[in-house]
C-alpha cells in the first residue's frame, strides 16, 4: 500500500494552496499548521528550494475519536497534505494515506476511522 495519494494540476502554486484549503474545509478539515519549506530551508540552511508547502490538516472530531481509541496516535497527527511546485506549470498535491499510517500502530480499532478519513482525503485530492 502506498503511503500517500496525489494529483497534479495545471494551476499556479498559490491558487492550488487556496483550492486545497477550501476542499479540505468542505470535508471538515481545518489547517492548523502551514510549513513553507522554501522559506524555512532558505532561512535555516541558506539553500534554494522549490515552492513546497506542508499543510497540517485536522478534523477535530476524528482526531478526538482516534485519541480516545489510541492515546499515542497524536504522534501521527495532523494529516499532512503537500503542495509542491513541479516547476513546469503544474502543481502536485499529495496527502498522507491514513490507512497506511495506522497500519504502523497495529490497533485494529483505528481502521474504521482511518478508512473514513482516507475517503475524505481522496475526495479532496479528486476534487482538485
Amino acid at each position: 500500500m502506498e503511503y500517500y495519494f496525489s494529483t497534479v494540476v495545471r494551476e499556479d502554486f498559490p491558487a492550488v494552496i487556496a483550492k486545497t484549503t477550501d476542499a479540505l474545509k468542505k470535508e471538515g478539515f481545518g489547517i492548523i499548521t502551514t510549513i513553507d519549506m522554501q522559506h524555512t530551508l532558505k532561512e535555516k540552511l541558506g539553500v534554494e528550494f522549490k515552492k513546497y508547502t506542508i499543510l497540517g490538516a485536522c478534523n477535530p472530531g476524528f482526531a478526538h475519536k482516534a485519541i480516545q481509541v489510541e492515546e499515542k496516535v497524536g504522534t501521527m497527527l495532523p494529516c499532512n497534505v503537500l503542495v509542491i511546485d513541479k516547476e513546469n506549470g503544474t502543481t502536485e498535491v499529495a496527502a498522507v494515506h491514513p490507512l497506511a499510517s495506522m497500519m504502523a500502530i497495529g490497533n485494529t480499532d483505528l481502521q474504521p476511522l482511518a478508512a473514513e478519513i482516507t475517503e475524505k482525503l481522496k475526495r479532496v485530492i479528486g476534487s482538485l
